[in-house]
């Protein structure tokens, strides 16, 4: 991975030319393990025109030396702002350093600004580092197949499990634990379990509900596997869904049918999104899709590209980005379907490989 991390920084470098500044300052930990491979949970990284340096402290000293090898190492005792001021300020010449303005507080930056001194320019400058991550590299694309797949095969086995008289949180623990023995590091976010009418809930959190008969049940999960997200949402029903649930369904699925065929470079996110919303408001659902049709993924679950209505941005062969349209009644259910789905130059390649066919459980 060493040729790969000095690849970034040349092309960071490159990128620091446009902002007119002579280094950057990298406080945001996915981006410094993306430049560097380091994964503690307490570092900063400041690139400049010819080296690296990673600050961090001593309960990372041996964990730095093994993981790191495209940075020198500056392990500090005072806090890393503190630190990593007084190292500029030593340097003694005029530096103008871009930091990431969105990812720094107002107490860290004061204290980095204190401790440089006026030599030191600070130029806030964010998604510099993120806008490499975007498009990701055949390694990259390798691991998240792996944790697409991973996400894939629990959710088969989960919904293979489901009951009435399990309670949300039961399941959603179920989800952890095979998540977890299918060797991920841990879950992309809080696992998502809902049922009956709080599936009209998007982000709706496990509760010690029970699931009961003839109602939705929503599952949303996401693995990290060796530092990459997959995300997944399947919706099943317990018993004989209705006709007007299969009809709901039947639009959700249609719609992110439209969405990813839609999806291929040079295309932009908004046309992505306006697939799957058209799709819904020609069924007479479109009032009840009230997120974004999807966004990036990596080593974060929510990354760029956004696929939003009206966005601008255009999609590039190796973006990783989640479809997910669905459909919100209140009081009376939801129906969401995701899959993670890898752009290519003509077309796409859908990465989560569960049924997205309706299952109806027998209860």
């Amino acid at each position: 991975m060493a040729h790969a991390h000095q690849k970034r920084l040349a092309r960071l470098r490159e990128l620091l030319q446009g902002v007119q500044a002579s280094a950057l300052l990298v406080t945001h930990l996915p981006n410094v393990f993306y430049l560097t491979g380091f994964t503690g949970d307490a570092g900063a990284l400041l690139v400049e025109a010819s080296k690296a340096t990673l600050f961090t402290d001593g309960r990372f000293t041996i964990q730095a030396r093994e993981e790191v090898r495209v940075a020198r190492m500056n392990m500090v005792r005072a806090p890393l702002p503190v630190a990593i001021g007084g190292y500029l300020q030593e340097q003694k010449r005029q530096i103008v350093c871009a930091f990431e303005d969105d990812r720094v507080t107002v107490s860290q930056f004061a204290s980095l600004r204190k401790h440089s001194g006026k030599a030191v320019r600070w130029k806030g400058a964010r998604g510099i580092v993120e806008s490499l991550r975007a498009v990701k590299d055949a390694h990259e694309i390798q691991l998240m197949r792996d944790a697409a797949i991973l996400g894939s095969s629990v959710m088969t086995e989960v919904i293979g499990l489901l009951r009435p008289g399990m309670t949300e949180s039961h399941v959603a623990t179920e989800i952890d634990l095979r998540m977890r023995r299918g060797g991920a590091s841990g879950s992309s976010f809080e696992t998502i379990v809902a049922s009956g009418p709080r599936t009209a809930w998007p982000h709706a959190r496990p509760t010690g509900k029970l699931l009961g008969k003839n109602e939705l049940v929503v599952l949303d999960l996401g693995a990290i596997l060796r530092g990459y997200s997959s995300d997944l949402t399947r919706t099943v029903y317990l018993g004989r869904a209705p006709q007007e649930i299969r009809r709901w369904y039947a639009a959700v699925v249609a719609a992110q049918s439209a969405a990813r065929g839609a999806i291929r470079a040079g295309v932009t996110t908004g046309e992505v999104d306006a697939a799957a919303r058209g799709t819904l408001a020609r069924a007479g659902l479109g009032r009840f899709f009230v997120h974004s049709t999807g966004h990036g993924l990596g080593l974060e679950v929510h990354e760029g590209p956004r696929l939003a209505r009206g966005q601008k941005d255009v999609l590039e062969a190796g973006n990783v980005v989640t479809v997910e349209p669905g459909v919100y009644v209140p009081g009376r259910g939801g129906i969401r379907v995701e899959d993670d789905v890898l752009v290519l130059e003509n077309g796409s390649e859908t990465l989560t490989t569960a049924a997205r066919e309706l299952v109806e459980i027998p209860v």
